[in-house]
């Protein structure tokens, strides 16, 4: 669109100094010996439940380094606007700057949770206050920080968005991740993504299973991701091993051919015992664009892009016998799930590309310069 945009992120092993992505300048900072740089990518939360000791530890640093990254970056000039994506602690880090520049936050999930937590309410109702526009990938996440203390009228609920070239569906390719996991070419495939972790609801998909497994002889199930609980899964699966697939992480060069192996997509997300939920899961929208039906929890931002009979089921949060009967009409019924399929390829590409994404974002920020 023509706009400069500057990406700061925190360092980690393996992530570069700075670089360019596609016209995006991205920097890297760095806030503690690398040993000790626990915060983001995964690695702030245990199972995404409670935070991991030493990421609390390093969060003090981490916030003056973020915000001297900041302030160096604001200095070369040319900024209009300021956008801290997640809430805490990147809300914390950007208020105190809101003086010099417009600020926007953004919210993705685990950081509403953490931004709910009593002892940091009230540095996080200072850093709303000064915040000009709210983004939000789920109606949830923007109530519930707007209950913290935030003027409704001033968010926008955006759902993410996915790139319907490089996730898209593809026959040929169909094969390969099935000869990879010894999956016959004729069997009815269901595949989940996702880190394995409590809010992602894998636990009440294992209790589905047994029945599901029994009533559909040639379905097989593959659970790709890696995470706290995948130890645990996998020995609950153990006796089940032949059409129960948990391959671990599944790096993104891969992913595409994937969903391309599947016929139907799950994810039953939940709000785990402390409260966290996901927006809107990124996998769902790379699984519609792969031209996949979708079973979904009806919860959070997953209803903006998955209507319950059109694109996929929606059904009740933790609870595995809905969960089992959507699942089961779509294996039972190839038809339905094709045409359901359809839709949500069709859908993807109609809403949710980036580019329409992107759009929704702009209008945000014009309305933050504007106020």
């Amino acid at each position: 669109m023509g706009d400069r945009v500057t990406v700061l992120t925190p360092h980690a092993p393996e992530v570069e100094a700075r670089w360019d992505d596609g016209g995006v300048d991205v920097r890297s900072f760095r806030y503690a010996p690398e040993r000790f740089e626990l915060l983001g990518y995964s690695r702030s939360l245990s199972a995404d439940e409670t935070m991991r000791v030493g990421a609390a530890a390093v969060t003090p640093l981490y916030l003056l380094a973020a915000r001297a990254a900041v302030k160096r970056s604001l200095k070369e000039g040319g900024y209009d606007l300021l956008h801290a994506h997640w809430v805490v602690p990147n809300a914390l880090v950007g208020g105190p700057l809101s003086r010099r520049i417009p600020l926007a936050v953004g919210l993705h999930g685990s950081d509403v949770f953490m931004a709910e937590r009593r002892e940091l309410r009230p540095f996080v109702r200072r850093a709303l206050a000064r915040t000009t526009v709210l983004t939000g990938c789920s109606p949830e996440l923007v109530d519930r920080v707007c209950a913290i203390g935030f003027d409704r009228e001033r968010s926008h609920v955006i759902p993410y968005g996915v790139n319907v070239e490089e996730f898209s569906p593809d026959p040929s390719r169909r094969s390969i991740w099935r000869e990879r996991l010894g999956i016959p070419g004729a069997a009815t495939v269901v595949v989940s993504v996702g880190r394995m972790v409590s809010k992602k609801g894998y636990g009440f998909l294992l209790e589905a299973l047994p029945g599901l497994l029994e009533r559909h002889p040639d379905a097989h199930f593959v659970l790709g991701g890696a995470g706290d609980l995948l130890a645990d899964f996998q020995e609950r699966t153990a006796a089940w091993s032949d059409r129960v697939h948990l391959p671990g992480l599944v790096l993104r060069d891969v992913l595409p051919d994937l969903y391309r192996a599947a016929d139907v997509f799950v994810l039953p997300a939940v709000h785990d015992r402390k409260g966290n939920v996901d927006g809107l899961p990124n996998v769902i929208l790379e699984a519609m664009a792969s031209g996949l039906p979708v079973v979904a929890s009806g919860i959070s931002g997953i209803p903006l892009a998955v209507t319950d009979g059109l694109n996929g089921r929606l059904v009740p949060e933790q609870e595995p016998e809905p969960l089992a009967a959507a699942l089961s009409e779509l294996i039972a019924d190839r038809e339905l799930s094709r045409k359901m399929g359809t839709a949500s390829r069709e859908r993807a590409e109609r809403e949710l590309t980036w580019d329409a994404v992107a759009a929704r974002y702009r209008a945000a920020y014009e309305t933050a310069l504007a106020g």
